[in-house]
C-alpha cells in the first residue's frame, strides 16, 4: 500500500489558535515543576489544604497518666448516690489489680456558663471558660496500658511505630514560619513510648516534632535548640561552613542513594541556622506584660511550669507554628491517693489552661486555633484500694475549643456510672479524622506510600464527628 503524506497549511492566526491549549499545558507543566522543585527544596513550605479549613494550627494539652472523667467533666448522680455499692453490671478486664465497689467523686460538681455544663471543683478556672468548650464525654480507645494507649492517641496505632499526628499535620500542611519548626513538643514524656509520641516514623525526618527539653526539665529551661554563632565569627563564614557540609552530605547521598535520616539532618542544620534570629527573641518572655505573666500563673511556683508551656504555645501560635504540644507529665495515674494527687495536678494546670483560652480569644487566635485537652484514657468509677481508680479506655472525656468546633456543647455520653461510652461514641480514630477535617484535610486522602501500601493517620478507620462542627 502506498502512503500519501498530507501536509496541512495553517495561517499564523490558526496556528496560534490551535496551539493555545498546548501552550497552556506547557505553562502548567512549568508551574507544577517549579512547585515540585520548591517543595523538594523546602518540604516545610506552606501547602494548600484539600478544602477550606476552619483551623490553621493545633495546641494539644496532654495530661499524661489519664485524668478521671467522673472527677472532672462527667458528672454522675448515680455514682454519688450508690457510693460503696457494687457496680450493677460486669466490669471489663482489669489492668493492674482487682477493683472494688463504686467510688463517688470527692469533689463537688456545679453547672457553669450559659451552656450549663457540669464541671467539678477541680477546675474552677476552666469552668469559667466552659462556654468555649466542646466537651466529648463518649471517648473510647483500644488499649488499657499507658504505652499502647499513649501511642494510639498520638499516632493512631497502639501496636506499631507510626507517624505522630503532629507529623502527619505538618506533612500535609507545611508550616507558616520557615524560621521555626512546624511541630514543637514541650517537655515531652520520657516514658510509655517516649520519642515515638512525636516521631515522624516512615515520613521524612523533617516532619518529626522538635522537643523542647523533656519531662525531667522545668519549662523555663526547655529551649529551642539552634546553632549559636561563635563569638566574633561572621555569619557569612558560618553560612559557607554549612554550605560545605550540605555539599558533602549530598555527595554522599548521590553515591549511596536516598537517605531520609541524612536528609533530615541537612534540613535540621538549615533550620537551626535560620532560627538564630527568631528563636532567642521568641523565647524571651520579658516583653510580656506583668498582667499576662500573672494571668498564666508565672508568679506562682505551683503553676509556673505548665503556665510557661501554655504561654509559649500562644507565642508559637502567633508566629505560625503548625502543631504545639504542652505535656503535664507523668502525674495523672492515681491508682491510689486520688484526692490529694488529682487535686495537686489540677492546681498546676487549671489556671494556665484557662489563661491560654482567654488569651487566644482576646487576641483573635482562638477562632482558627484548635485546642485539644485530655489524657491517654480515663479512670474507673469503681475504687482501686481505698482511694484510687484504675485505667479506663472504655469511656472517658476529652474536650476541644476554637478552630471550627461548636462552643458550649457536650457530645456523647457514658453510662449512669461513667464506665462505658454508650451514646455518640467517639473513638480516637474518629477524633483524628475530625482534627484533620477541621484543618482542611480529608483523612482518606492524606496518605504516604511506605512498604508497598498507602498509610494514613486513621489507617482503615475513622469517621468525622460532624455533630461537633460549627
Amino acid at each position: 500500500m502506498r502512503c500519501h503524506q498530507f501536509t496541512p497549511v495553517f495561517s499564523r492566526r490558526e496556528m496560534l489558535r490551535l496551539s493555545a491549549a498546548g501552550f497552556g499545558s506547557l505553562a502548567l507543566a512549568s508551574l507544577l515543576d517549579t512547585a515540585a522543585t520548591a517543595a523538594e527544596a523546602n518540604p516545610l513550605a506552606p501547602k494548600s489544604p484539600h478544602f477550606p479549613a476552619k483551623a490553621k494550627r493545633v495546641i494539644f494539652l496532654f495530661m499524661h497518666g489519664g485524668p478521671s472523667q467522673v472527677d472532672t467533666f462527667d458528672y454522675k448522680r448515680l455514682l454519688e448516690r450508690d457510693h460503696g455499692k457494687p457496680l450493677p453490671f460486669s466490669k471489663p478486664r482489669v489492668f493492674s489489680a482487682p477493683t472494688g465497689n463504686l467510688l463517688k467523686s470527692p469533689w463537688k460538681f456545679q453547672q457553669y456558663g450559659q451552656s450549663g455544663a457540669w464541671v467539678s471543683d477541680l477546675f474552677p478556672h476552666v469552668a469559667r471558660r466552659v462556654d468555649d468548650l466542646c466537651i466529648i464525654n463518649g471517648m473510647h480507645g483500644s488499649n488499657s496500658r499507658h504505652g499502647g494507649a499513649l501511642l494510639e492517641l498520638h499516632t493512631g496505632s497502639d501496636t506499631f511505630v507510626r507517624p505522630s499526628m503532629g507529623s502527619w499535620i505538618t506533612y500535609g500542611l507545611g508550616t507558616e514560619n520557615q524560621d521555626l519548626p512546624g511541630f514543637i513538643t514541650m517537655c515531652p514524656t520520657l516514658t510509655h513510648g517516649g520519642v515515638n509520641a512525636y516521631s515522624s516514623a516512615f515520613l521524612p525526618a523533617v516532619y518529626q516534632g522538635t522537643p523542647l527539653g523533656n519531662a525531667s526539665i522545668s519549662s523555663d529551661q526547655a529551649k529551642i535548640p539552634f546553632i549559636e554563632n561563635a563569638e566574633g565569627q561572621p555569619q557569612d563564614l558560618q553560612r559557607l561552613e554549612l554550605d560545605l557540609l550540605k555539599q558533602m552530605n549530598q555527595e554522599r547521598m548521590s553515591e549511596t542513594g536516598p537517605d531520609s535520616a541524612l536528609e533530615g539532618r541537612i534540613n535540621s542544620f538549615e533550620l537551626a541556622f535560620r532560627m538564630q534570629t527568631a528563636a532567642p527573641e521568641l523565647q524571651d518572655i520579658s516583653d510580656e506584660t506583668e498582667a499576662t505573666q500573672k494571668l498564666y500563673g508565672l508568679d506562682n511556683p505551683l503553676t509556673r511550669n505548665f503556665g510557661r508551656q501554655c504561654l509559649m504555645a500562644r507565642r508559637f501560635a502567633e508566629r505560625g507554628v503548625r502543631f504545639m504540644q504542652c505535656t503535664h507529665s507523668y502525674k495523672w495515674d492515681q491508682h491510689a491517693n486520688l484526692k490529694v494527687d488529682h487535686g495537686r495536678n489540677a492546681l498546676e494546670v487549671d489556671q494556665p489552661i484557662a489563661a491560654l483560652l482567654q488569651d487566644l480569644k482576646t487576641r483573635g487566635l482562638l477562632q482558627d486555633t484548635l485546642v485539644l485537652w485530655g489524657g491517654e484514657f480515663g479512670r474507673t468509677p469503681v475504687a482501686q484500694g481505698d482511694d484510687g481508680r484504675d485505667h479506663n479506655p472504655q469511656g472517658y472525656t476529652m474536650w476541644l475549643a476554637g478552630g471550627g468546633v461548636k462552643p458550649g456543647i457536650r457530645h456523647g455520653q457514658t453510662d449512669d456510672y461513667g464506665y462505658f461510652a454508650v451514646e455518640n461514641k467517639v473513638h480516637l480514630h474518629d477524633l483524628h479524622a475530625t482534627l484533620l477535617h477541621l484543618l482542611g484535610m480529608d483523612h482518606l486522602k492524606l496518605t504516604y506510600k511506605y512498604a508497598g501500601r498507602d498509610f494514613r493517620l486513621t489507617d482503615v478507620h475513622g469517621e468525622i464527628v460532624k455533630e461537633i462542627l460549627a
